[in-house]
């Protein structure tokens, strides 16, 4: 009885659950002698910081008028925070944190929507705007507003267990072509592409196939330069979830490249993953350790500046990244180490990574860069290259390093509200 019991409150709650969450029609009503009432209390409604990059914003604001909005943080009531990342589907999970400042500090709430692939962009920001109203109740129910708030029920939807006649699978086919000329110069290019996926809490698999081709023709002085590329790839990776914390899986691929003088290379490679925190906290943070151990056949369309037309390879790697996003900013990096096991001095260690930080009110520092000490070029071929492979890089090239890097700065100030839309003349 008391097992029924259990079973009969865990239902109980989800149809109420389900029942709520059917209850997302927010809206501000008032009479017209009510106007002016309205616009003064809306002087003292909650001031909202929107932190989204992929959100469209002037429908937020054009939707859920019954707030303010602000450019600034730190003159904010309530963060609202959205990260997001694609769903196995295809589609994009957006977690929204409400993250309460001044007098809300108490307040904190994580709510999430899910998009379809199929959804449309309209689609989406209906959605978004949906949750968001219900995430805004809490705040809006301790200001003056809440008596003006009317809450519509839309139909209520009966629970019922997924059924997926595509089994999770999601399929994707791309190609595209491109040409461009001058009376001196023409350059033609195709890609393609074609991915399938299936992904579920438990597992992932991806599968693809791509190709891609470049030619290019050159006239100076009488004298025709040709040059061409072409790569093709498949690849398949498939990962188990063990634990919150824990997964396994395996790669592998087979290329084929003009530009890394690799006619044909194989390579499976089994892996393993640790996540310090929880794989349900991804949108906002990540400690990823990754080892890699792999088995490399390699053919070569030219011989080899070690004299070698094909090659056995067996190599590891462990690559370490951090990622966080918070109210002061956001964070990433990534650093991987690889070696060749038959020769521990070819080998490669990578350092890359983005931080944007919000330093005072209005101003904003962000800057990324990335550092490669490369020293495992066994691919590379026998012979000098011809000036047109250099100069449009059709051709792999030695190297001890490469590098980049980026610094910004932003400041802004005025008037912290955001909330007018003014669509006239474009964005």
């Amino acid at each position: 009885m008391r097992r029924i019991s259990n079973r009969m409150k865990k239902w109980t709650a989800f149809l109420a659950s389900s029942f709520f969450m059917s209850c997302v029609l927010v809206s501000l009503s008032y009479s017209k002698d009510s106007q002016l009432n309205i616009n003064d209390l809306k002087k003292d409604a909650p001031k909202v910081f929107l932190d989204c990059y992929q959100c469209d914003h002037d429908y937020i604001r054009t939707e859920i008028p019954f707030v303010n909005y602000v450019r600034d943080r730190k003159e904010a009531d309530i963060h609202l925070l959205i990260t997001t990342q694609r769903t196995g589907a295809g589609g994009m999970e957006y977690t929204m944190a409400f993250i309460g400042l001044q007098d809300f500090i108490e307040i904190q709430d994580t709510l999430k929507y899910v998009s379809q692939s199929t959804d449309t962009r309209d689609d989406v920001r209906k959605g978004m705007v949906r949750v968001i109203k219900l995430g805004l109740i809490p705040f809006i129910n301790k200001t003056p507003i809440a008596d003006y708030i009317t809450v519509l029920c839309e139909e209520k939807v009966q629970p019922t267990a997924v059924e997926d006649k595509w089994n999770f699978w999601v399929f994707y086919i791309g190609f595209s072509g491109s040409v461009s000329g001058e009376s001196q110069r023409r350059s033609f290019s195709l890609r393609g592409n074609l991915s399938a996926s299936r992904v579920t809490p438990e597992s992932k698999l991806r599968i693809g196939v791509s190709g891609n081709f470049n030619e290019s023709k050159y006239t100076y002085e009488e004298e025709t330069f040709s040059s061409y590329s072409d790569s093709k790839s498949f690849s398949t990776m498939y990962v188990k979830s063990l634990s919150e914390h824990w997964s396994i899986g395996a790669w592998f691929t087979a290329y084929s490249s003009t530009y890394n003088n690799i006619d044909l290379s194989l390579s499976p490679s089994p892996a393993i993953e640790y996540n310090l925190f929880p794989y349900s906290q991804s949108t906002r943070r990540q400690l990823r350790f990754v080892y890699r151990i792999g088995y490399s056949f390699r053919c070569y369309m030219e011989e080899t500046i070690y004299d070698k037309t094909k090659e056995n390879l067996l190599s590891e790697s462990l690559s370490i990244t951090f990622e966080v996003r918070e109210p002061w900013g956001d964070a990433s990096t990534t650093i991987v180490g690889s070696h060749y096991f038959h020769d521990l001095s070819n080998n490669r260690l990578q350092l890359y990574g983005h931080l944007s930080l919000r330093l005072t009110k209005g101003l904003s520092l962000s800057m990324g860069g990335g550092f490669s000490a490369i020293h495992d070029q066994l691919a590379l071929r026998k012979g000098e290259r011809t000036l047109d492979e250099i100069l449009l890089r059709r051709s792999e090239l030695a190297t001890d390093f490469d590098y980049n890097a980026s610094i910004g700065f932003s400041y802004t100030f005025g008037s912290v509200y955001s909330n007018v839309v003014n669509p006239r003349f474009g964005r």
